[in-house]
């Protein structure tokens, strides 16, 4: 019911831009945008090109322009492979001599990209890849990130898991994004107590031995039990989780943090399941998220996803940066105006962290509604949004 009214506040609103593609004759500033285009988060991927077109839209007005110099985007599949993204990169900065790069969609490519940056000390955005070592032991100056961290996602959660007398038992995917997930959310908990960790491969679509390995760990403990889900991309585990109705078996309890529409839609069937998530389209009242809902519900007859805003935050902040150099794409210039940069985004102002150019950020305690029907559109309610102030996020550079 919430969703349908605030919907209704959308439907109302006009886009107030006008797209009079004025070119002017200053030369073009070039993006790369590298993402799963294909591969196993594929789905991740065309969300934030979405996002980042339409981000790019509202930020310029509709121009597509900064002082007077045309924005343009150069798209490169990386098919979610690590060295086919870190030669992408390479290429689009010395063969296409972009500007900056944003990118990409999984946490293994990032990793293998993050030295490209520092080698051609070109700026590259990172938006969505999550692992912590992105903005931490792996880090270079030139690297930013809209994206959220695994520690943003783990003390986020911690808020609806991190209770006294709780076992929980993680599952999460073995790379960088699910055992960064899984660090980072150990350490966020004080209370609750972590007695086992199962970790399969990334394409795994049979569970069958991996809940039975955190079945055997959990069933006979005392007190509250909870399996804890780290999961990205396809095959997300969610319903074959709920048609082991483990609740009732054994008392154990699911928890995860948000995730694309569609592969909420098993969330209904654990009503009253809490967690944390970086987006959803309804909790956002700004004026940002009411064009993006408005705009997206027009064009694609669906509500934006998880990663559309992503890519429209990565956007917002590549243009508030430029407008603060005056269009001067100058590397060492771009740093110094994006280092400490707030900007708005769908989910109200983000702030680069000088430290480790981390954006700062809410997010949001959820719960999925008591009324929720199994088969439809994720029914969240917004329990609280966590404020960037509320989050001790750690900086875990060594630079």
């Amino acid at each position: 019911m919430q969703r349908r009214s605030w919907l209704a506040l959308a439907a109302i609103a006009a886009s107030a831009f006008t797209t009079p593609f004025a070119f002017g004759q200053a030369k073009d500033i070039k993006i790369a945008h590298i993402y799963s285009r294909t591969g196993p988060l594929e789905a991740y991927g065309k969300q934030t090109q979405t996002g980042l077109q339409m981000g790019f839209e509202y930020a310029t007005g509709g121009t597509m322009q900064v002082n007077g110099r045309k924005i343009v985007l150069i798209e490169k599949d990386d098919q979610g492979k690590p060295d086919v993204g870190k030669s992408l990169l390479q290429a689009a900065y010395a063969d296409d001599k972009v500007d900056l790069a944003i990118g990409p969609t999984s946490s293994g490519v990032a990793l293998a990209m993050l030295p490209v940056a520092e080698e051609y000390k070109k700026v590259l955005l990172v938006e969505p890849a999550v692992a912590d070592s992105i903005t931490g032991e792996r880090w270079n100056k030139y690297i930013f990130r809209t994206g959220r961290s695994s520690s943003q996602d783990a003390i986020s959660n911690a808020v609806a898991v991190d209770l006294p007398n709780t076992s929980v038992a993680t599952l999460a995917q073995d790379y960088a994004f699910g055992r960064d997930g899984v660090k980072a959310f150990k350490e966020a908990l004080k209370n609750s107590k972590i007695i086992h960790e199962e970790y399969l491969p990334q394409t795994t679509t049979d569970f069958t031995a991996g809940f039975q390995r955190i079945v055997d760990n959990l069933k006979d403990k005392p007190g509250r039990k909870v399996i804890f889900v780290i999961w990205a991309g396809a095959n997300p585990p969610f319903a074959k989780l709920a048609d082991l109705d483990l609740k009732k078996r054994y008392g154990i309890d699911v928890a995860t943090g948000g995730n694309i529409l569609p592969a909420m839609v098993p969330y209904n069937n654990f009503p009253g399941m809490e967690g944390a998530s970086y987006y959803y389209f309804g909790f956002s009242k700004n004026q940002p998220n009411l064009w993006l809902v408005t705009n997206h519900y027009t064009r694609f007859k669906s509500p934006p996803d998880f990663f559309t805003a992503g890519g429209f935050s990565a956007a917002m902040a590549v243009v508030a940066a430029l407008k603060k150099t005056a269009g001067d794409t100058n590397t060492d210039k771009l740093i110094g105006a994006m280092e400490g940069l707030t900007f708005e985004t769908p989910k109200g102002n983000m702030t680069f962290r000088k430290e480790d150019h981390q954006a700062m950020q809410s997010m949001y305690h959820f719960r999925v509604s008591p009324g929720a029907r199994p088969g439809a559109m994720a029914d969240l309610s917004l329990v609280k949004e966590i404020k960037p102030t509320e989050m001790q996020v750690p900086i875990k550079n060594k630079r």
